[in-house]
């Protein structure tokens, strides 16, 4: 059986980050990729989260107190695309777009701002990174942010970058997608 979505985005992630690394969840939504980065950096590395909904927020901060990883988060109650501001490097970028499960459906993140934060990334993802971004299209804003998303990707140069596309072809609807981006080493 072929992993699903997410796991594989989560695979790509841990085959390339070491504990101890700064990492980026660029769509905090309920906490689980902020989770599972702090997890996987452990207490000597960092996580920075981001998201625009206070309730976001608020599911995040309690999900990583009840899990004792707190302290590894910076928590920002801002747009994915401050990450411009970081300075540090970072070893990987995880982006889930649409809306907040549970949030309003209203709410969703947006192709110009995407693309932004995405460009932001890049310039901050260190060499053999890895950005991953989890497309859920099933939505009018949605399915605009995908092919402006995939659009970009599509132009990045393949001698700075490594994109891969996994999709099931065969599901009905509007089923997710990841793209993860690679940045290649020197």
């Amino acid at each position: 059986m072929f992993p699903n979505v997410l796991e594989v985005a989560r695979n790509l992630i841990r085959e390339r980050v070491k504990a101890g690394e700064t990492v980026v969840d660029a769509t905090m939504g309920n906490g689980n990729d902020t989770l599972f980065l702090a997890q996987l950096v452990q207490e000597k590395g960092k996580v920075v989260a981001y998201d625009i909904q206070s309730l976001a927020m608020k599911k995040t901060r309690e999900r990583l107190e009840r899990e004792g990883v707190l302290d590894w988060v910076d928590m920002r109650l801002a747009s994915h695309e401050e990450m411009e501001s970081l300075t540090d490097q970072v070893g990987a970028i995880m982006f889930n777009l649409g809306y907040l499960p549970g949030g309003d459906k209203e709410i969703t993140t947006q192709a110009a701002s995407t693309i932004r934060a995405i460009q932001a990334g890049l310039r901050v993802l260190r060499p053999g990174g890895i950005m991953t971004v989890m497309i859920y299209w099933g939505h009018a804003a949605g399915a605009v942010e995908k092919d402006a998303v995939e659009s970009f990707c599509q132009s990045l140069s393949q001698m700075e970058y490594l994109v891969l596309k996994y999709q099931y072809i065969n599901q009905q609807n509007q089923a997710p997608f990841l793209l993860a981006i690679e940045r290649r080493s020197a």
